[in-house]
C-alpha cells in the first residue's frame, strides 16, 4: 500500500503542473492578498494563508472525490451540490475581498473559534475547501480508480488515503508558486502601501475565476495547451504492477478480459488489430441521448455493424480534443456501417447530471449516441482506467483494438475502414479524413515516443518492429523529427542503448524532456557545444535535457552509456 500511496502522489504532482490546473491558478492572488479585516499583509500571514488555503483544497478535493457521491446520496442531495456549493463560497470570497464590511462580517464567525489563531487563516481554509469542490486536474488510473470506487459507493479507507495522497501532489505545485510570489512581494514591499488595491485584485480574480469554472470559459484555453505530461503520467501510472495493485484495489484483478491488447494501450497504439474478447455490453446505463426517443442500444442489436465504444467525461481536456476525430469518423462512415457510442464516465459528482452532459455534448458538437454511465458500470464491466479511451469491435461483437489517450488517429481510422470493409466486402467506402493529429503543442516540437508502438518521428530508419539494429547517424534531421546511431534494442514502450549509442534531435522549445531508466550517464551537446553530462539511475524519471532562456531551434546530440532505456521527449 505504501508503494501505492507514493505512485498516487507522485501522479497528483504530474496532474499539478498539467494545463488542467489553469481555471485554479487565480486561487494566488487570494493567497497574496491580505486577510479579510487586516489593512497590510505580513509575509508571516500571508504564508500561513496560502498553508490554509491549501489545506483546505486538499481536504475538500480528496474527501469529495473518495465519498462524495455517497454522501450526496445518503443526504438526498443532487449530484451537483457540491460543485455550485464551490463556486458559490468562491463568489462570496470574491465579494468579501472587494467590499470591506463584508469581509469583516465573513470573518466574524471564524473569531469566536480558535481565538489565538491569525486573522485570515481560518476564512482561508475555508476558501480552499470552496475551491476543492470545484478543482477537476487531469485524471489517470490512480483518481480514476479512487472516483470508480467513489461513484459506486464503495469507498475504503485505502481509497480515502489514496485520495489524500494524490491531493497533496496535485495542491503542491500551486503552493509552490505561492509562497514564491510571497517571496517576491516580500522583495518588492508590495503590500505595505498597496494592500487594499491588492486585495481588490484579488477578489475580481476569484470572482473571473468563479465565472470561468461555472461556465467552462477556460476549456479552449487548455485545449490549446500543449500536453506535456501525458507520457510521464502514462510512466508512472501506467507499469504493470500499478495497474495491478489499483484494479486488485477495485476487486477487478481477474476481470479482465483484454489484456492481449492492454500493454499496446496504455504506452502507445498497437499496429495491428487484434482479437480481445467479446465486448461487454453496455450496463448499468441511466439516461442515453443522441438516440431516436433516447431509448438504449445494446451491442447484441448491433451485430453486423463495427462499434466505437469511447470512453469521456465532458471535462476532461484529452476528450475535448479527440472528440473532434471521433465526430469526423462518425459523420464520415455512419452510413457504411458505423456506430459511434460515447460512455460518459464522470470522473466527479456533478458530471453526473444529464443537464451539463447535455450541454457539453452540445458545445463539443458531438451528434453520436452517448450513453450515460452514472455508477460506472459499463467502465468497469470494460475495466477501463482512462479517459479518453477507445474500443474498437467488429460486425461480430469481438474487441480488435484498444487506444488510452490521446494522437495516432489516422492509425485508428485505419482500422475502422479495414473493419468495415470486413463486415461488407464489396463496400465502397469514401476516402479517410486525413484530419491529421492535433495534439496542442504551440509552437513546440510535438510529443515525441521512441517505442515501437507509436513511433512517428524517427528520421533514419523504421521501427516497426521490435529487435536490436545498428544505425547510421543521418546528417541531416528534419526539424521536429529525431535520428538514432549505433546499436538500439526496440521494445514497445522504449528504446535500450546498446554499443556507441547516439541522438539526434532536432527540436523547437524552451525546454526539452526526457523519460530515461536504467543506470549509465547521458552526454549532451547542443548545437555542437558541450552541455551537461547525465547521471540516470534507477525507475522511469523525467529528466530536463534543456532549458534556455526563450523557445527556439536547437540541434540536441546525446551520447548513451550500454543499458539505458529512453521512453518519450516532451517539450515546454
Amino acid at each position: 500500500m505504501l508503494g501505492l500511496l507514493v505512485i498516487a502522489f507522485l501522479a497528483g504532482l504530474i496532474a499539478g503542473i498539467s494545463p488542467c490546473v489553469l481555471p485554479v491558478l487565480p486561487v494566488v492572488f487570494a493567497t497574496w492578498a491580505p486577510p479579510i479585516g487586516e489593512g497590510e499583509s505580513t509575509s508571516k500571514s500571508r504564508r500561513r494563508r496560502s498553508l490554509a488555503i491549501i489545506g483546505g483544497l486538499v481536504v475538500s478535493f480528496s474527501l469529495t472525490t473518495a465519498i462524495g457521491s455517497q454522501l450526496l446520496s445518503a443526504l438526498l442531495l443532487p449530484d451537483s451540490f457540491l460543485h455550485d456549493l464551490g463556486i458559490i463560497t468562491l463568489v462570496i470570497f470574491g465579494l468579501s475581498l472587494l467590499v470591506p464590511r463584508l469581509g469583516e462580517l465573513l470573518e466574524r464567525p471564524f473569531a469566536r473559534f480558535a481565538r489565538p489563531g491569525p486573522k485570515g487563516t481560518r476564512s482561508g481554509f475555508v476558501l480552499g475547501l470552496g475551491l476543492g469542490l470545484v478543482f477537476v486536474p487531469c485524471a489517470g488510473p490512480v483518481l480514476a480508480t479512487v472516483a470508480v470506487l467513489g461513484a459506486r459507493h464503495h469507498a475504503s479507507f485505502e481509497s480515502v488515503l489514496l485520495s489524500f495522497a494524490f491531493g497533496i501532489g496535485v495542491a503542491l505545485p500551486l503552493l509552490v508558486i505561492a509562497l514564491a510570489g510571497d517571496r517576491l512581494i516580500e522583495r518588492k514591499q508590495w503590500m505595505t502601501t498597496r494592500g487594499p488595491r491588492f486585495r481588490k485584485i484579488a477578489g475580481v480574480a476569484l470572482l473571473l475565476m468563479a465565472l470561468v469554472i461555472s461556465t467552462n470559459l477556460a476549456a479552449p484555453l487548455q485545449r490549446n495547451v500543449a500536453s506535456y505530461t501525458q507520457s510521464l503520467q502514462k510512466v508512472i501510472e501506467g507499469n504493470q504492477k500499478t495497474t495491478q495493485a489499483l484494479r486488485s484495489l477495485q476487486g477487478a484483478a481477474s476481470a479482465r478480459n483484454l489484456a492481449s491488447c492492454e500493454t499496446a494501450a496504455a504506452y502507445g497504439y498497437s499496429r495491428e488489430l487484434a482479437k480481445c474478447g467479446t465486448a461487454p455490453e453496455f450496463t448499468g446505463i441511466t439516461s442515453w441521448l443522441n438516440t431516436p426517443g433516447r431509448h438504449p442500444l445494446t451491442l447484441k442489436s448491433l451485430r453486423g455493424k463495427v462499434v466505437l465504444v469511447d470512453f469521456w467525461t465532458y471535462t476532461c481536456i484529452n476528450c475535448q480534443r479527440t472528440i473532434p476525430y471521433v465526430e469526423s469518423w462518425f459523420e464520415r462512415y455512419r452510413s457504411d456501417g458505423l456506430v459511434v457510442v460515447g460512455v460518459a464516465a464522470p470522473e466527479f459528482t456533478f458530471e453526473k447530471d444529464v443537464g451539463n452532459i447535455r450541454a457539453g455534448a452540445k458545445s463539443l458538437g458531438i451528434t453520436y449516441p452517448i450513453a450515460v454511465d452514472d455508477n460506472l458500470t459499463t467502465w468497469s464491466a470494460y475495466s477501463n482506467e482512462y479517459w479518453p479511451a477507445e474500443y474498437l469491435i467488429d460486425a461480430t461483437g469481438t474487441i480488435r483494438h484498444v487506444a488510452y489517450g490521446e494522437g495516432d488517429y489516422s492509425t485508428t481510422e485505419g482500422f475502422i475502414r479495414t473493419l468495415l470493409k470486413e463486415a461488407r466486402r464489396n463496400i465502397n467506402l469514401p476516402p479517410p479524413t486525413n484530419k491529421a493529429d492535433a495534439i496542442p503543442t504551440g509552437l513546440l516540437s510535438p510529443e515525441t515516443y521512441l517505442g515501437t508502438s507509436r513511433s512517428v518521428y524517427l528520421a533514419n530508419g523504421s521501427m516497426a518492429a521490435n529487435g536490436t539494429e545498428t544505425y547510421t547517424m543521418s546528417p541531416n534531421v528534419p526539424a521536429g523529427h529525431y535520428a538514432l546511431g549505433g546499436t538500439w534494442t526496440a521494445s514497445p514502450e522504449s528504446i535500450t542503448s546498446g554499443a556507441a549509442a547516439t541522438l539526434d534531435l532536432n527540436f523547437h522549445a524552451k525546454k526539452v524532456f526526457l523519460v530515461i531508466s536504467g543506470n549509465g550517464l547521458v552526454k549532451e551537446k547542443l548545437d555542437g557545444r558541450d552541455l551537461k553530462v547525465l547521471k540516470v539511475k534507477g525507475f522511469p524519471t523525467l529528466y530536463t535535457l534543456v532549458s534556455k532562456d526563450s523557445a527556439g531551434d536547437g540541434l540536441l546530440h546525446l551520447s548513451f552509456t550500454p543499458g539505458i532505456s529512453a521512453y518519450a521527449f516532451t517539450f515546454g
